[in-house]
């Protein structure tokens, strides 16, 4: 580290310090000026300070007049001016922003988005301009920073969350793949260290969920930086020099903010993302998969019997997709250089043998063999003349600003050649869905192949990483008996509970044939929603979802700890029900059926670290099934 960037560094540290200790307590601050931005009643209210002795920004938030974010420091230091401090205000500008849009995956297909939106322009010191934008939704408070061109590289930001010290925190470890598991504290009580920016907490005011969206290669990942003893949250970038050389709108720091119904089926952080750049998505089709990797291992890949195997089970099920993990290449053995090099592969008798069959092909690719333009244009062109589907890309692991570049490219390149994608040791969902509609899940979650998973970790998920986008958790893998924490009717539940636009079943054929009644309903189980809907849950304890498709809802229920009878409200509207359930019996999964009012209470025997899945429809006198 050059001189002149290790001086800056430790300047923006002592301005940090600083900006933090200005903020705490709460009672102690003296603002001259307060502006204030709410979407109504009951809603999440925004409340931006400037401290007239400092020149500090401060943003806090509430909701029904109760706490949920404390005042917490803004601004940001870049190589031409410190814009955490010194900031004289100049005007305010307001609008509202009104959208609708429809994705290919997700929570429901169909939204619409309603903020009020204010920009606070200041000047710095030496005149540097920075301007705040922040916006307030029924389901949340989100804000970030415009800078004009010239204003050169950022250094750091001065942002952070303060939370209540007593505030219930459930957070997840830092990890470049982002697979951290999550445990549960005290917004104080956490140790010092880093964490993701995925961090949800409770407080007088409600749930609140911090999150990030419109990350691009323009700017750098964040993460959250804690100091046991605190309940101070502050930003830190992935890189320590931020490259810009235009004007610069950073990403958005979002609060998702209401009751825990509200956080779980909130789109905030897709509303606050550009909209779709795909002008043609009818080639984007969600779906459930075969998965080969657990089902079969690193062997299966490299045998094109074995695959064939695989697309055959597929196609008996119903199932549109077959994904061909690592091991179908060797990028040392390849010339792809060589016009002929394709011919080594046996992917494209793959392909033709799957779509004979009505089956898609989805194949991994590390992302090495995508990195530079040379190896895109081998690769993507290939892979889509092949009639390749898909592509899952993996081993990222970062979110500094070159990678985010990489991203950039990689996404507008696959959406030239119609491959949808899945990234795997990546990025967590930051909006991009809604902007590249292609990517249909992303891993980022501590899935089905970790061995560490916990039952509490489990529950956790829904209220936390699923939140924010598409989740590759890849249910459904029956056959790791003993290497998982929860029951047959509760991996069942997880296709259900946990939403992917490429939902990955992980088991091998024979784990299904041996479980019927998962089999049948892993057949029923659509890739794409109309509507979802939290019945039950608590962090850590219990999470029961409702997803619906077309007349039909799903229901997926994960519960850590004890047996017990769960008493799970039904809400799915008014009317007479048929609803059947898959629980755990004596002798392996038993399913019930019964016919309920829409806004009665399920019952449902749950075994430890258990759970069950449901499927609902709307009865008529001689149906005696949901199943189609």
């Amino acid at each position: 580290m050059s001189v002149p960037i290790r001086t800056a560094v430790a300047a923006l540290c002592a301005s940090l310090a600083a900006a933090l200790l200005s903020t705490a307590p709460a009672q102690a601050q003296q603002h001259d000026r307060t502006w204030s931005l709410s979407a109504g009643a009951h809603a999440p209210r925004a409340e931006v300070g400037l401290d007239d002795t400092t020149g500090r920004l401060t943003l806090a938030v509430s909701r029904d007049g109760r706490t949920v974010i404390e005042p917490s420091p803004l601004g940001l230091v870049t190589e031409q001016a410190d814009l955490s401090k010194d900031l004289r205000f100049l005007h305010r500008k307001s609008r509202t922003v009104e959208e609708r849009y429809r994705t290919k995956s997700g929570k429901r297909l169909d939204r619409r988005v309603r903020m009020n939106e204010t920009r606070l322009s200041f000047a710095g010191a030496a005149g540097a301009r920075l301007d705040l934008v922040v916006r307030a939704a029924a389901d949340g408070i989100a804000y970030r920073y415009v800078l004009p061109a010239g204003s050169g590289d950022v250094l750091g930001e001065a942002s952070a969350f303060t939370l209540p010290a007593d505030a219930k925190a459930w957070l997840g470890a830092y990890r470049v793949d982002n697979e951290g598991q999550f445990a549960q504290y005290t917004a104080a009580s956490a140790p010092t260290g880093e964490y993701s920016d995925q961090a949800l907490f409770s407080t007088d005011g409600g749930y609140t969920l911090l999150a990030e969206s419109d990350l691009t290669g323009g700017y750098s990942g964040a993460r959250l930086a804690h100091d046991q003893g605190t309940g101070t949250y502050r930003v830190k970038l992935a890189d320590e020099r931020v490259a810009s050389t235009g004007p610069l709108a950073t990403p958005w720091r979002a609060m998702v903010t209401g009751d825990l119904a509200t956080v779980t089926r909130s789109t905030f952080t897709d509303d606050l993302a550009p909209a779709s750049k795909v002008r043609d998505t009818s080639w984007i089709r969600p779906g459930t998969v075969l998965w080969t990797w657990l089902a079969g291992g690193r062997e299966a890949g490299q045998s094109l019997a074995a695959q064939k195997a695989y697309v055959d089970h597929a196609a008996e099920r119903g199932w549109p997709y077959e994904a061909v993990d690592a091991g179908w290449y060797y990028r040392q053995e390849w010339d792809v250089t060589d016009p002929d090099w394709q011919t080594d592969s046996w992917m494209p008798e793959l392909v033709r043998y799957a779509r004979a069959k009505g089956v898609g092909i989805i194949v991994w690719i590390h992302q090495r063999d995508l990195d530079t333009p040379e190896e895109r244009a081998q690769w993507l062109p290939t892979l889509e003349q092949w009639g390749v589907k898909g592509v899952k890309i993996d081993f990222m692991n970062s979110e500094a600003q070159p990678m985010l570049r990489w991203y950039d490219t990689i996404l507008a390149e696959t959406a030239a050649h119609h491959l949808m994608v899945d990234f795997h040791g990546s990025t967590i969902p930051k909006g991009i869905q809604r902007t590249w509609p292609q990517v249909m899940t992303l891993e980022g979650v501590a899935g089905e192949e970790k061995r560490t998973n916990t039952a509490a970790h489990l529950t956790t998920l829904p209220f936390t990483r699923n939140v924010i986008g598409s989740m590759d958790f890849t249910p459904g893998a029956f056959q790791r008996v003993g290497l998982r924490p929860n029951s047959d009717a509760a991996e069942v539940g997880l296709t259900v509970a946990y939403e992917s636009g490429l939902q990955m079943f992980a088991g091998t054929p024979e784990s299904y044939e041996a479980r019927p009644l998962a089999r049948a309903y892993l057949d029923q189980v659509p890739a794409a929603w109309d509507d979802t809907r939290l019945l039950a849950g608590t962090p850590g304890q219990e999470a029961v979802l409702a997803r619906r498709s077309g007349d039909r809802w799903f229901l997926g229920g994960l519960y850590a700890g004890a047996a017990r009878t769960a008493q799970v409200p039904l809400s799915l509207g008014p009317g007479r029900w048929l609803v059947e359930t898959i629980r755990d019996g004596a002798d392996g999964l038993v399913q019930n059926r019964q016919v309920l009012r829409g806004d009665d209470t399920l019952t449902v025997d749950v075994v430890a670290n258990g759970g069950f899945a449901g499927l609902a429809c709307p009865w008529r006198p001689g149906l005696t099934t949901c199943h189609r």
